[in-house]
């Protein structure tokens, strides 16, 4: 009997319960993706340079499990407050609690533990849709990627298996320890914020300093090592609690003493936030760590991205040579629309390679000189046959060679010694183009071509520009499909948690809106109140992530060539669209829930 009571008020409050299990599955999702990296050493170690890589991500780990343990958390408080009114009926009818309380327990794991496997499931498809995703649009080069890991999806259920047993645990404990009243009237008991200075003063010195100390150890993470990550996890994490628990408490207190507040439903908004403000500090500290992350690994993905062409650029003044191209091949190029373009005849000697020195002064070849701490910077220099005899960049003519010949000296010679030389003579077409990611079919299909002619011409000794470029890429490939996958994974995660926990309130205010209603407030009113409050609870962590993400980014000085904020404002930008589009849907539903 007990069992079909439950099932109809899981049957009446189904919306709740949609929004409830989605926020789960979600949650499930986003820790299997990234556990299917984490857990993946053969990947890490595959795709990546960096010797710590794995401890990093074991490091990631551990935040990620604390914000799901914060999550959960919610999602279970969330449900025990839907039950405890009918629990609590069903005392005062005469229900025996210990009945009740398995009740509660197998509906907290029945819940817990669907949800993750089919946030496991979603996960997976998610993993193998972002990876092609990412791998076809930015060209990347991986190995060992695998959507489906086992040991990933373990780690998913035993984590998410556990914790609801807890949450199971919890709840059996705490209805079956309150009085039947108390449960009937629990969500109508406010949690009004209170004002105690001095604490809160603690609060914020406290937070500064490791906030502080998080940020250093990120720009020191050169000496520091892995200790460095360790203290920013740590200090950071405790800092932004502290700070949101203080100062947003101050905040609205504040606001409310001044005419501010007066003014249309400011006051309304205000009390609306203060309501549930314990509750809210919690969750915006878990936000702002989660766009800080989301938004500094898509940031670093992008500059890795924006780094390898910058580089291939700076290596040579010629995107690749072809040794006796046949007429085709010179079609292709043309259609290339070279910017640079230069044909030389050489011959090949036993210790030497010859070339006509006329060629080189009908047509100069040009060097790069890489300057500055970056080597991003350079500058081209024409050079003809005396010039190139005197330059120390000569040896980026030998890297356009063909592989049996890249380890010769270049030597030119007058048109008449040319001739007396008994050795057939080969031509060398090399060109450059105004971008080589613009071009990369092409380029790949002519490469291919003088491989097929050439067969000790390996993608590791091809040179020019889009030889390079394709070193690096397979050198960036991991970072970058780290940084962005992990980026799109936060980012639903942050979505998913303040979404989850704004509409998790709107059943209750319903109520409130609806007496505003009653009173004559009219609806553009309402909308505009509804949209500050959601608006305030979604600018506050945004401002902190940021903050977050500027002074983060001192850990990634050691790994790129250039800054780390050369082109921050894309990034930024692509971020504030996709975080404006998840308050604006935020919105939409929660006016649907509590005006319609």
């Amino acid at each position: 009997m007990l069992t079909k009571l439950a099932m109809t008020g899981f049957k009446h409050r189904w919306r709740d319960y949609l929004v409830l299990f989605s926020g789960l599955i979600m949650s499930s999702a986003i820790f299997y993706m990234f556990e299917a990296l984490a857990t993946n050493q053969t990947f890490l170690k595959q795709n990546t340079s960096i010797s710590m890589v794995g401890i990093i991500f074991q490091f990631g780990s551990v935040l990620l499990t604390i914000i799901t343990l914060v999550y959960i958390g919610y999602a279970n408080s969330f449900l025990l407050s839907m039950r405890k009114r009918d629990y609590g009926l069903f005392m005062l009818v005469g229900a025996r609690k210990g009945k009740i309380g398995q009740l509660i327990w197998l509906e907290t794991l029945l819940v817990g533990i669907t949800a993750t496997i089919i946030g496991i499931l979603v996960g997976l498809l998610l993993t193998a849709g972002i990876s092609q995703l990412l791998i076809a649009s930015l060209g990347l080069t991986l190995h060992h990627l695998s959507a489906w890991y086992f040991p990933a999806a373990v780690t998913t259920l035993l984590l998410y298996l556990g914790l609801f047993l807890l949450a199971g645990l919890f709840n059996l404990i705490t209805l079956t320890k309150t009085p039947a009243l108390k449960l009937l009237h629990s969500n109508d008991q406010p949690n009004r914020p209170q004002l105690k200075p001095i604490r809160q003063l603690i609060e914020v010195i406290i937070g500064l300093i490791s906030i502080g100390v998080g940020y250093w150890s990120m720009a020191h993470l050169g000496d520091l090592q892995l200790a460095g990550i360790g203290i920013a996890l740590v200090t950071i994490v405790v800092g932004t609690y502290l700070l949101f628990n203080a100062v947003f408490v101050w905040l609205v207190i504040l606001l409310k003493r001044l005419p501010f507040a007066q003014r249309g439903l400011n006051g309304f908004t205000l009390s609306q936030l203060g309501f549930r403000i314990r509750n809210y500090t919690k969750i915006l500290s878990i936000v702002a760590m989660l766009f800080a992350l989301a938004l500094g690994a898509i940031t670093t993905g992008m500059g890795f991205h924006r780094q390898a062409p910058l580089m291939a650029a700076a290596s040579n003044g010629y995107d690749m040579g072809l040794v006796n191209a046949t007429t085709a091949e010179k079609q292709q190029v043309a259609k290339l629309h070279p910017t640079r373009q230069a044909t030389y005849h050489f011959k090949v000697g036993k210790k030497a390679i010859y070339y006509q020195a006329t060629d080189f002064n009908q047509q100069p070849f040009t060097t790069v000189e890489s300057h500055g701490k970056d080597q991003l910077t350079f500058k081209s220099q024409s050079n003809n046959a005396q010039q190139f005899r005197k330059s120390t960049a000569s040896y980026q003519l030998a890297q356009l060679q063909g592989s049996a010949n890249q380890q010769l000296p270049a030597i030119l010679v007058s048109a008449k010694t040319f001739a007396q030389l008994p050795q057939a003579s080969k031509q060398l077409l090399v060109f450059a183009t105004k971008d080589v990611t613009a071009q990369l079919p092409t380029l790949k299909q002519l490469a291919r071509q003088q491989q097929q002619r050439d067969a000790g011409l390996k993608a590791e000794n091809l040179g020019g520009r889009y030889g390079y470029y394709q070193l690096l890429n397979g050198m960036y490939s991991g970072l970058e499909f780290m940084g962005f996958f992990l980026g799109v994974a936060f980012l639903a995660m942050l979505a998913s948690c303040l979404m989850f926990k704004i509409l998790s309130g709107a059943a209750a205010d319903r109520q409130r809106y609806q007496m505003l209603n009653k009173i004559g407030t009219r609806s553009a009113q309402q909308n505009q109140a509804l949209a500050k409050e959601i608006g305030i609870l979604f600018a506050l962590p945004g401002i902190v992530g940021v903050v977050h993400v500027l002074f983060g980014l001192q850990m990634f000085k050691f790994l790129m060539v250039g800054s780390p904020y050369v082109g921050i404002w894309l990034p930024f930008v692509i971020f504030a669209v996709l975080y404006l589009s998840y308050y604006l849907i935020t919105v939409h539903i929660y006016r649907r829930i509590v005006l319609h």
